[in-house]
């Protein structure tokens, strides 16, 4: 029966991969993927020599139309994003809602995702928490959108690059430098890291940082809600 398969992937160790996600990727007529490099990595690693198709977010309407002719052969196709569950700030959610549209099952591989992650270690007490992953790199355009989330008062994770990091707690720290905030530098890679504590706080522990040395690795930030305990017991 044709399938379409959406799956989750380390967002860098390698042994967070279930056993699940190693069946279907073998099992699999195709692989498509965000890209397919990273992927390949990923099968060689398993010993899987499948067809693959690149499906990015610059290609992925013409992707998707290629991927839906295989499963109308009957075909089973396994979709991966570079790292972590596809369509959360990656390519994945056009395929999915297309090949769903043509009739095709469309079955979710639960896997690693570096918002369920943090969210996991940052004793996060918000009810609601909203993911927005990567900001606009525009500076007008990212710290209205900062106000707006920070306006909300629900908390909200965010994903941003070593690149953009302190530009973007500038930002915080002059809306509201005294939400409690938890980032996760590296996730399950070699370098891993997290720090805890305000908006200010981690604003000047990034910038010590970044005196000392390059700023490198990918940051993921969750920034609690207006009213969460934290602003009382921390």
């Amino acid at each position: 029966m044709a399938v379409l398969y959406i799956i989750g992937t380390p967002i860098g160790n390698l042994g967070d991969l279930t056993f699940r996600t190693a069946e279907i990727l073998k099992s699999a007529d195709l692989v498509a993927s965000e890209d397919t490099r990273q992927t390949l990595k990923l099968l060689n690693h398993l010993g899987i020599k499948t067809k693959m198709l690149s499906c990015r977010a610059h290609n992925e309407n013409l992707a998707a139309g290629k991927i839906i002719a295989v499963l109308d052969e009957g075909k089973t196709v396994a979709y991966t994003s570079d790292a972590g569950t596809p369509a959360l700030s990656d390519p994945g959610a056009v395929l999915a809602r297309k090949a769903a549209q043509a009739g095709h099952d469309v079955i979710p591989i639960p896997g690693p995702s570096a918002f369920a992650a943090l969210l996991s270690v940052s004793g996060a007490a918000d009810k609601t928490v909203l993911f927005e992953g990567f900001l606009s790199p525009k500076p007008g355009r990212r710290r209205r959108r900062l106000k707006e989330l920070l306006d909300t008062g629900f908390g909200f994770v965010l994903y941003e690059s070593p690149f953009r990091i302190l530009k973007l707690f500038d930002d915080l720290a002059d809306l509201d430098g005294k939400r409690y905030c938890c980032v996760g530098r590296e996730m399950t890679k070699l370098h891993e890291e997290y720090l805890r504590g305000s908006i200010a706080e981690i604003r000047a522990n990034l910038q010590k940082k970044a005196e000392k040395s390059k700023i490198c690795g990918e940051f993921s930030i969750f920034v609690s809600g207006k009213l969460s305990d934290y602003l009382v017991n921390y």
